[in-house]
């Protein structure tokens, strides 16, 4: 097989980058020192120190943030696990490049400039339920498209998805990886009733019996229950690690794709933070077990990036008062009286 950039990562022949320590504490002595109590912008004072120390710049930009949302077709979608059918993910596709959907305007509001990238919509994976969704060489394939994809002038990268059914391939992934149940996992994804509900569990629980749930390698993992945008997101995931870029995950899919990479590495997702909590009821349980904590919980569960464009403008607020806000030196402000 071609050695491609996920291939030579996989077998460690690329060099991991680390949260930058040193540039991380002056960011934390600069917030220390600005017009305002010590800790007194909270989680702001955090996320920007996050991101100081991601970027390796005192003062961290969001000049150039992406947002790529990839789109893929399921087989397991046949078996009646989503409320729509699977030509929906191509219509959806469609209405992006139009500006109807929701990742639009929201883009459009934050100032990021997005891609939706479709991914052989026209040959969805197979029935994982079964046999495996996609081999070994397709799951490579989707990865490196997910790394490409990802601009080398990037300094925030935003991930979201649209595939028909791929809360159900989420779903299987987090249960493996976690060794959680299924129906404590299974929601209702984009609006199933209680049967419909009950079909999804039990199909689910039927793959998870047929593929196991003892993994140690990301690839095997998608290789048996992912999608190729599932697969696409790992990559790019990959590809900012290693640009030190940092990363905002949107909901239940997005993290669940991300975490089938600490199977390599469980340090993999340092660089990356939950946007939101989704109403979809996994995703709790699953950030529970990545010890993450969302930036936001507004009851969403669209997809599309839609969380984490959301919780972009608020980096940009984290950045703008970090950047912007004078010291009490420069100011003139007299300091706390010790």
């Amino acid at each position: 097989m071609k050695h491609t950039e996920i291939d030579k990562f996989f077998k460690g022949n690329i060099k991991i980058p680390s949260y930058d320590h040193l540039t991380a504490n002056k960011a934390k002595h600069r917030q220390d020192e600005l017009t305002k109590p010590i800790g007194s912008l909270g989680k702001l004072e955090e996320f920007a120190i996050w991101m100081a120390g991601w970027q390796k710049k005192l003062k961290p930009t969001m000049k150039n943030p992406y947002c790529l949302v990839f789109a893929g077709n399921h087989g397991i979608s046949n078996k009646g696990v989503s409320a729509y059918p699977s030509e929906v993910t191509y219509q959806m596709v469609e209405n992006f490049k139009k500006g109807g959907a929701a990742i639009n305007q929201l883009c459009d509001l934050a100032n990021i400039k997005l891609s939706v990238i479709p991914i052989d919509l026209d040959k969805p994976t197979r029935d994982f339920s079964e046999g495996k969704a996609m081999d070994k060489n397709e799951v490579f394939s989707a990865m490196q498209l997910g790394f490409d994809s990802v601009p080398s002038d990037c300094d925030l990268l935003v991930l979201g998805e649209m595939g028909i059914s791929n809360t159900t391939s989420a779903t299987a992934i987090s249960c493996a990886i976690f060794d959680e149940p299924v129906k404590l996992l299974t929601g209702i994804g984009t609006g199933l009733n209680k049967s419909q509900l009950s079909k999804k569990i039990k199909i689910i629980k039927s793959a998870l019996k047929l593929h196991g749930k003892n993994f140690k390698d990301p690839i095997d993992i998608l290789s048996c229950y992912g999608g190729r945008e599932i697969a696409a997101i790992a990559g790019s995931v990959i590809s900012a690690r290693l640009k030190s870029i940092p990363v905002l995950l949107d909901g239940f899919i997005c993290t669940a794709a991300a975490s089938s990479l600490i199977l390599f590495d469980k340090m993999i997702l340092d660089h990356c933070r939950i946007s939101h909590l989704s109403s979809e009821q996994g995703h709790a349980i699953v950030l529970r077990n990545l010890k993450m904590e969302p930036i936001l919980d507004l009851n969403l569960r669209l997809g599309e990036g839609s969380g984490a464009a959301i919780a972009s403008l608020i980096l940009r607020a984290a950045l703008a008062t970090h950047n912007g806000m004078s010291t009490f030196t420069d100011a003139k402000v007299t300091t706390k009286i010790v």
